[in-house]
């Protein structure tokens, strides 16, 4: 009967050596040892320029912030019951939205209805 394979979600590139001890338990010379990589002057002249895969991959890593929808959007601040902020909280999770899109949202619902005020 076969073994399963382990479930190790490290690869076997990341892995330790067996012998490798924490930094903290090493010798001064064992020290000097695992970290005399970082002794190089001007590694950055060693790189090569990145691959069409790479760079797209860097490109999208380096986007941050939320999609743009529509002109883009607006921080602001506004003042809100606790009790109805708990309560819109609580919907928001019930719905697995987040609380902007909750708000955001009733929003529509109101100036799409175009309910007179007062």
């Amino acid at each position: 009967m076969k073994k399963a394979k382990s479930t190790n979600s490290r690869r076997k590139s990341q892995r330790k050596s067996p012998t490798a001890k924490p930094y903290w338990e090493m010798t001064t010379a064992e020290l000097r040892e695992a970290t005399k990589e970082f002794d190089q002057e001007f590694i950055g002249e060693t790189f090569r320029p990145a691959t069409p895969a790479e760079r797209a991959r860097f490109e999208k890593a380096r986007k941050r912030g939320r999609p743009r929808k529509g002109l883009g959007s607006k921080t602001i601040s506004v003042t809100v019951e606790k009790r109805l902020l708990a309560q819109a909280d609580r919907l928001a999770k019930k719905l697995h939205l987040p609380r902007a899109a909750l708000i955001a949202r009733g929003l529509q619902a109101v100036v799409g209805e175009e309910v007179p005020i007062g």
